[in-house]
């Protein structure tokens, strides 16, 4: 039987088998951010082990509460730049410099296919964007891979979902992940990978295939996966340049990380994208979710657009077609973070900040702050928003707050509208 993408990443880079089907596998890349890396740093030192297998491999970024909102977060800060420091690791980017991590690291080239990455951060499955293997872990693991540069995981086991066909006015890239969900469960992909596939997926960007695969943890899974391809060499290319003749070069050498035609999987899921509409969650898991239909009328008192899910130049510029000309709603708090300084600077050249900012948006600095409620953007109790994030757990933005996700055109409609609404009603013609 022929073998699947993560299978593939598994054999190229075991590097022991210890028991069962428990496989140590070599890190290509281990990234590191101010929340969860600290108390790594903090019990590696304890333990008289301050050292990193490999500085060159190891990224950092402060991008959950950034700049510093008290004296606990800027000890986070800290902790992460002086250790940085410490261990001379070149690719730390502090204030100013600094982005969302599962944005930046992909905009600088520290991803590409057949690498193995793990981070302190359950969205790191983001990465699986680009054929690689990438999956959070908890505080031991990124420990281990800080100091050894490697990581045990089970053998993989992956669950195929192709989408076909071609996606309707209105539906994007978020609408098919919830869709995913919706039918997975939130523990329908448990301890396995999602990999992604069908014509649909062939024809979307990284932009979009990063938002497909940064949800699959909500869907319970270890990571998401998409073949590499030219779209995936077309994004790389700048930093690849020097390592091949040609892009046809480096497509023949990244398609050794390819499914195999007979490559087993413990579920095949069809989705035929012309069924797929514009949604958005309801209640309190992202595997609750109705078509928009269903839900407009729904009043919000913000709406946020950013994050690792949707926070990406792509992103911005839908929703910026849909704010064109529009205000956003008397009462309603409008407020968009692009994911990086690279976003940022290209959103400002291209006039889409401008746009934000004439419908009545907050504008701000690039930062994971209000996804999870820690800064930008904190909902007050009994207080609704509609997001481009990526979970809806109760009070994930606030306490007492509620989180409807949608995609940044239906975000853009409903800040227009001031209750859940499809950009369809702003947008006709080609997306």
């Amino acid at each position: 039987m022929g073998k699947t993408i993560a299978e593939k990443i598994f054999d190229s880079h075991k590097v022991d088998n210890p028991f069962g089907d428990i496989h140590v596998i070599r890190l290509d890349a281990v990234f590191c951010h101010e929340i969860t890396t600290p108390v790594a740093i903090n019990d590696l030192v304890a333990r008289g082990m301050d050292r990193v297998f490999d500085p060159t491999k190891i990224k950092a970024v402060i991008d959950h509460v950034t700049p510093a909102k008290d004296s606990k977060t800027a000890m986070q800060g800290k902790i992460l730049r002086e250790w940085a420091q410490r261990n001379n690791i070149v690719d730390f980017f502090d204030i100013g410099q600094n982005g969302v991590c599962h944005a930046i690291f992909p905009e600088k080239g520290f991803v590409r296919p057949g690498y193995t990455v793990i981070m302190g951060d359950s969205h790191t499955c983001t990465h699986g964007a680009f054929g690689a293997f990438a999956a959070g872990v908890g505080t031991t693991d990124l420990e281990v891979g800080i100091l050894k540069g490697v990581c045990a995981f089970h053998y993989p086991e992956s669950i195929k979902i192709e989408i076909t066909g071609e996606l309707p006015q209105g539906v994007y890239a978020k609408d098919a992940i919830l869709a995913v969900i919706s039918r997975l469960g939130v523990s329908g992909a448990t301890n396995k990978v999602i990999e992604f596939t069908g014509n649909v997926i062939d024809k979307m960007s990284m932009e979009a295939r990063m938002t497909l695969c940064n949800m699959a943890v909500e869907a319970g899974g270890t990571s998401g996966i998409c073949a590499p391809d030219m779209v995936t060499v077309d994004y790389l290319w700048e930093f690849i340049k020097d390592e091949f003749a040609s892009k046809d070069e480096a497509l023949k050498s990244y398609q050794a990380f390819t499914a195999d035609p007979d490559a087993g999987y413990t579920e095949v899921i069809t989705i035929d994208a012309s069924t797929l509409v514009p949604v958005a969650t309801y209640g309190f898991k992202p595997d609750q979710v109705k078509p928009i239909s269903e839900m407009t009328g729904e009043k919000v008192d913000q709406v946020y657009i950013g994050s690792c899910t949707n926070g990406r130049i792509e992103d911005l510029r839908i929703a910026a077609k849909v704010l064109a000309g529009n205000n956003v709603k008397a009462g309603v708090r409008g407020i968009v973070s692009p994911a990086s300084p690279k976003i940022y600077s290209q959103a400002l050249e291209e006039g889409i900040i401008k746009t934000f900012m004439d419908a009545g948006f907050c504008v701000t600095n690039p930062t994971c702050g209000a996804c999870l409620g820690m800064s930008n953007g904190v909902l007050a109790e009994g207080e609704v928003c509609a997001s481009t994030t990526n979970r809806n757990f109760n009070g994930r933005m606030g306490k007492g707050g509620t989180v409807h996700l949608m995609s940044p055109a239906s975000a853009a409609a409903t800040a227009i509208n001031g209750y859940i609404s499809n950009s369809n009603l702003y947008v006709t013609g080609d997306k």
